[in-house]
């Protein structure tokens, strides 16, 4: 009981292992992929680029942010103070040096130009040879905010001499700009290795069912002992897992079944066995007090009353013979040894012996086989086993037809030994019984042999139709 307590627990709505949670679990991963996704991947990148301080943008700007060269280029006039032209000059050529990219010029108190960096850039640029103060408004006009970055400081201590140095440098060296596009690459990056790794879950947990049914379904096609399916596995406690220890339990109970059925088919064996051979030596002794009674003086009455007991002891022998052999061929002892043989000439002898007992009882027979042999793989004692359990079945159940037809007849390009009789039949009332275990023994000896019947019963009579099941006939010499 606590078992099965324990397997519908597993088995609830949000169990652990329930396939049911964890499909659950991936479609609301899905539903919150956008909304969450989105500004997790921002928190990501600000997060990063916190810890990394600015590196990055650093590493872009190969001279420091505009500020910085600002402070720098103002550090630099200051220390020129007082400094000659031909100082001023060896500083400035060193300071280009630092900055190849750039644009360096100064100019006196005078306002002459005294040097322009690089030397084959003078006269352009809209630097004037001489300065006025219009010219100096229109060049820091044109230079605040704009491309260059321009950087003018005026030299001595605190930069309060009327000489200043100016320098000129590509904005894109300053300041890192949009233009990087570094953190929309890995906001796109990011984006695309979360989706890639939700379809792979997914992916993933439904390949992980199907590999599971169909090993499943492989385990309920293949048969093991006994013709039953092996037990698989159980790999996990989830609906999946509890169809596999069902099945597992059915295998159990398909095997115990098998088990109990050929304990109780090895029984009925036995005990018919057991049977038989008890039953025939009363039956001995009937027959001998029977013969010894029909040599005493009966009346009319009597002797048809001796007649029966008779017929009734017949019968019986054959029910117990038949019994007998029933149990022999189901339990595998009954061996045959197939041979070609013409069962024309086989239901010919057949017929002949049994003439005689369809002639007491009022039984017309008609035989029409062909003259030409048919020749057919079978055992000749199982086949006239045959034909007798079919012969004895027209005298039981069919005596009041007064007919018995042996014949061929062809049908579907296969030529078929014909048994017909005129009266009830099998499937009509008779006086005698045991019709069953007869016809279940030429059952058993026409599959054995390769052979097939066919019954048609009408209120005329019955048809009893012998034909090879697989390969064709041959017509010729038996030998």
């Amino acid at each position: 009981m606590s078992a099965r307590r324990d397997g519908r627990r597993k088995q609830g709505f949000f169990a652990r292992q329930s396939l049911l949670t964890r499909y659950i679990l991936i479609v609301v991963s899905g539903f919150l992929f956008i909304p969450i996704i989105i500004p997790l991947a921002s928190l990501v990148y600000m997060t990063t680029s916190a810890i990394g301080g600015g590196d990055d943008v650093r590493f872009t700007m190969k001279y420091g942010n505009a500020g910085e060269v600002e402070m720098d280029w103002h550090a630099e006039a200051r220390s020129l103070r007082g400094g000659r032209p031909d100082e001023v000059n060896a500083r400035l050529r060193a300071l280009a040096d630092e900055y190849p990219e750039a644009s360096l010029f100064w100019v006196d108190a005078e306002g002459q130009t005294r040097l322009r960096l690089p030397e084959d850039a003078e006269g352009e640029g809209g630097v004037p040879d001489h300065w006025s103060a219009d010219d100096a408004v229109r060049f820091m006009k044109t230079s605040v905010g704009g491309d260059p970055f321009t950087v003018v400081a005026f030299l001595g201590e605190n930069n309060g001499e009327a000489a200043f140095m100016a320098l000129q440098l590509p904005r894109k060296l300053v300041e890192a700009g949009p233009s990087s596009g570094s953190g929309t690459t890995f906001f796109v990056a990011f984006v695309c290795v979360s989706f890639v790794l939700f379809t792979a879950l997914s992916l993933l947990f439904f390949l992980r069912i199907r590999k599971r049914l169909l090993l499943l379904q492989a385990a309920m096609s293949k048969r093991g002992e006994h013709g039953l399916p092996a037990p698989v596995e159980v790999k996990r406690a989830d609906e999946i897992g509890g169809l596999e220890g069902a099945f597992n339990g059915m295998v159990e109970q398909l095997k115990a079944g098998r088990e109990r059925q050929q304990e109780e088919e090895e029984l009925r064996k036995k005990l018919i066995s057991n049977l038989s051979h008890d039953l025939r030596t009363p039956l001995t002794v009937m027959r001998g007090h029977l013969y010894t009674l029909g040599k005493e003086p009966l009346s009319g009455a009597g002797k048809e009353s001796l007649a029966t007991l008779e017929r009734k002891a017949d019968g019986l022998g054959e029910l117990i013979d038949n019994l007998l052999a029933y149990t022999l061929m189901t339990s595998g002892r009954y061996r045959l040894e197939p041979e070609p043989a013409d069962v024309w000439r086989l239901a010919r002898e057949s017929a002949a012996a049994w003439y005689p007992v369809w002639e007491k009882a009022g039984i017309e027979a008609d035989i029409r086989l062909p003259a030409d042999p048919l020749v057919w793989k079978v055992d000749k004692l199982a086949f006239r086993r045959i034909l007798d359990n079919l012969f004895q079945n027209i005298v039981r159940h069919a005596a009041g037809g007064r007919y018995a037809g042996l014949y061929a007849e062809r049908r579907d390009g296969r030529l078929m030994l014909v048994i017909e009789d005129r009266g009830p039949g099998l499937s009509g009332s008779s006086e005698g019984k045991g019709a069953g275990i007869g016809l279940a023994i030429v059952e058993y000896l026409l599959r054995e042999m390769g052979l097939a019947w066919e019954r048609e019963s009408s209120e005329i009579g019955t048809r009893i139709l012998i034909y090879q099941s697989g390969s064709s006939e041959t017509w010729g010499d038996s030998r």
